[in-house]
Order: C-alpha cells, then structure tokens, then sequence
C-alpha cells in the first residue's frame, strides 16, 4: 500500500507515516524503482500498535517499544511495558494512601482552644523537631504568640500534621506531601477533595484499560512477526 493508505485510515498525514518509519516506529519500507516508500499489511499493524500504546504510556514510551521489536529485541520491548504497569501500580498505592489518610481525618478533629508544639508532638507522638522541620518544610503553618514567640497550632494546623504524619508512615517524601497538604489547606479541608480522588480513580482506571488495549495490538503485531 502507499503512504497515503496507510496514513488515511488514522487520519494520519502521510509525512507522520514517514516520520514513524524513520523514528524507528514503524518497520524500514521496501522502495518502488521510483523510489516510492510500499508500505505492507506489517507495517499498518506496527502503526495501530503504536497509536495504541500512546494512550498507556506515552508518545516516548511507545516509541520505545516498537523500536524494540523493530530490531528484534523482544525482552527490552517487554521490560518497557512492565514499567509502564509498575508504574500504574505505584500510582494506585499512592491513591490508596492519599484517600485513607484523607479518611482517617474526616471529619476534621474540632480540638478546644490552640496548642503547643509540646502537647502536639506527644499526641502525634513525634519530637518536636519533627514538626519543627515539617513547618520549614511548608506542611503546617503554625502561628507565632506575639509576647512568647511560641509557635501556636489551630484545629487546622494540627489537621496538617495529622495528614503530614499518615503520609510520612506511608512512606512519602516531604516534598511529595507539601502540595497535597497545600491543596487541602486551598480547599478548605478534606471534604472538596473527594472530587479530586474520584478523578484521579478515573484517570488511573482509563489508564490500565489503554494499557490493556495497548498490549492487546502488541501481541497481534509480534505474532505477525514472527516467521
């Protein structure tokens, strides 16, 4: 088939078709006398493999792989998607850490009157150079008493280390726990986040199912390369 054939059935340009053949992607075309790229029903299934793959793990990824099997490196093409599903599952542990500790603070503790960093860190019990360091950190903001200079926690700085201290136990970063911890202060509590975490379900949810796809056309083009 011509470029243009092969091009038109994804709605394709026929200087993409060319620049997948070059990038690798697409298997080497054989060439008319003319010098005319022909393209074979080989080279359409590499094409619907990749454009496949894109969705689960990305125009570089992908690209990857199918320059893997390419030049018949089968197991590295295999390893590529393994990592791609290694990832998938890091990031449904993260979400399933993120949505227990926003559960385990809802509703939102209403604590009588402001504390200490004392008081807090034994309730926590942490030292308090830990919360010392999460608040140069950016995860709670505690108050300054104008007369003693001694840092003073609200209900809602001591929902922040609560969160801060589920995270920690479930093995996050400060780093990583900063903005989650912004975005709830942002919101106001934990309640508007729900939205948040059903996104994010969705968003991993469409993930594996294009993951799934993505293999699916994998196989069909390695058990057409296979002689």
């Amino acid at each position: 088939m011509r470029p243009v054939e092969l091009a038109r059935e994804h709605g394709l340009s026929t200087q993409a078709v060319r620049n997948y053949e070059d990038a690798g992607i697409l298997p080497s075309a054989e060439r008319t006398a003319h010098d005319y790229r022909t393209y074979t029903p080989l080279h359409a299934q590499a094409l619907r493999t990749f454009l496949a793959l894109v969705p689960g793990h990305g125009h570089s990824a992908a690209a990857a792989i199918l320059r893997a099997v390419n030049r018949g490196a089968v197991d590295e093409a295999l390893r590529l998607v393994d990592e791609s599903h290694g990832q998938l599952m890091d990031d449904r542990r993260t979400l399933r850490t993120v949505d227990t500790a926003l559960r385990d603070l809802a509703p939102v503790p209403q604590e009588r009157g402001d504390t200490f960093i004392g008081p807090l860190a034994g309730k926590l019990g942490l030292r308090p150079a830990t919360l010392r360091k999460w608040e140069h950190a950016g995860l709670i903001q505690p108050r300054r008493d104008p007369h003693t200079g001694y840092r003073v926690y609200t209900a809602t700085d001591v929902r922040d280390a609560r969160l801060a201290h589920q995270l920690r136990r479930g093995g996050y970063r400060l780093e990583q726990i900063a903005p989650l911890i912004a975005q709830v202060r942002a919101a106001g509590g934990v309640g508007p986040l729900e939205s948040t975490l059903r996104d994010w379900q969705a968003r991993l949810t469409a993930r594996g199912r294009a993951l799934l796809a993505g293999a699916a056309e994998l196989d069909v083009y390695l058990r057409a390369r296979t002689p």
